[in-house]
């Protein structure tokens, strides 16, 4: 579709809020992004991972309107970001891992300053409140810690009320309590119906707020969907130490499940991988014949243990290459 062709800027209560379409982005010969596909809708957020080099930040500042696509089309409310268009100032806004804050300015006049930037901007105070800095306000900047300049980032990022957000990284350097405490912002901004594009390296993070999310690998998209889809398609797991005198061939064959060896701490383990569309009952049935077999064998299973997995499990697959594509009903282009 050519630029002429694309929507422009508030076409429409039914456009998507930032929409990637076959994104490829390329250095000389290398190509850092190779066609991915997602979108966020307003009042969404939706969690951006991948591995180191995978590509999101190419993703990222391209969305920002850093970079011009090499193929495909990128769009934030409906608006060609490249160059950061008048049409879209004040809309959207954006935490960056490296902030640019002025270390002899007070957090309040920090406030100030960006107050004085924006066209309709939060109360100082509001804004204070909202990222838990109130008696930092007299507090020059250079004394903050680095999760309170990450806090009075993300302040200065919404004070302006933007539709739109990027949040990368946005909770580096914060202990525990604030860290849930910025969820709880960030949570609060969807609900008022900030779209959110959030990139993180804490997995929990994406769990507790993603609505949707998906994994980078090598540029390309590797899973997607809400975390639960993205979850339970990894599959559940049943494990124990292989018994004595046991061979993988000699094991049982359980519904839904595939079974492999793998060495933990110098032991022989068996594992079986439990797949299908009913994840509630799946790994219980999977679980019957197998403990069948060892009664009717006299073998014991040592060490048995059984779990859903997680979205580490998922992530880590990813990292090693050992995952297939993952898609939670979402078109992934």
């Amino acid at each position: 579709m050519s630029t002429a062709e694309q929507p422009t800027a508030g076409t429409g209560s039914g456009e998507h809020a930032i929409s990637v379409r076959d994104l490829r982005q390329s250095y000389g010969d290398f190509e850092a992004v190779r066609g991915i596909s997602f979108e966020v809708e307003r009042g969404e957020l939706f969690a951006l991972l991948g591995t180191n080099g995978a590509g999101k930040t190419t993703t990222v500042e391209t969305l920002e309107g850093f970079r011009r696509p090499t193929a495909g089309s990128v769009r934030v409310l409906g608006a060609d970001p490249y160059g950061q268009p008048p049409e879209l100032r004040g809309r959207v806004d954006a935490v960056l891992q490296h902030s640019g804050l002025f270390p002899e300015l007070t957090t309040a006049e920090t406030v100030d300053l960006s107050r004085d930037l924006a066209a309709d901007p939060m109360d100082r105070d509001a804004v204070l409140e909202l990222t838990g800095l109130t008696d930092k306000a007299g507090v020059q900047v250079r004394q903050l810690s680095g999760g309170q300049k990450r806090r009075l980032d993300l302040g200065l990022a919404v004070l302006s009320r933007p539709e739109a957000l990027f949040l990368d990284e946005p909770t580096t350097g914060m202990d525990p309590e604030a860290r849930r405490a910025t969820w709880e912002t960030i949570a609060g901004l969807v609900r008022e119906g900030m779209a959110i594009l959030l990139t993180t390296h804490y997995l929990e993070e994406a769990e507790r707020l993603a609505d949707r999310l998906a994994i980078m690998h090598r540029g390309e998209t590797r899973a997607e969907g809400t975390v639960r889809d993205v979850v339970l398609r990894w599959g559940d797991r049943i494990a124990f130490r292989m018994p004595a005198g046991v061979r993988v061939e000699d094991l049982p064959e359980l519904p839904g499940a595939t079974a492999a060896a793998e060495i933990r701490r110098g032991e022989a383990w068996v594992c079986y991988t439990v797949r299908g569309d009913d994840a509630d009952g799946r790994a219980h049935r999977a679980m019957e014949p197998l403990l069948e077999w060892a009664r009717r064998s006299g073998t014991a299973l040592e060490r048995l243990e059984l779990r859903s997995a997680s979205l580490e499990d998922v992530f880590l697959s990813v990292a090693e290459g050992a995952a297939e594509v993952v898609s939670g009903g979402q078109d992934s282009g």
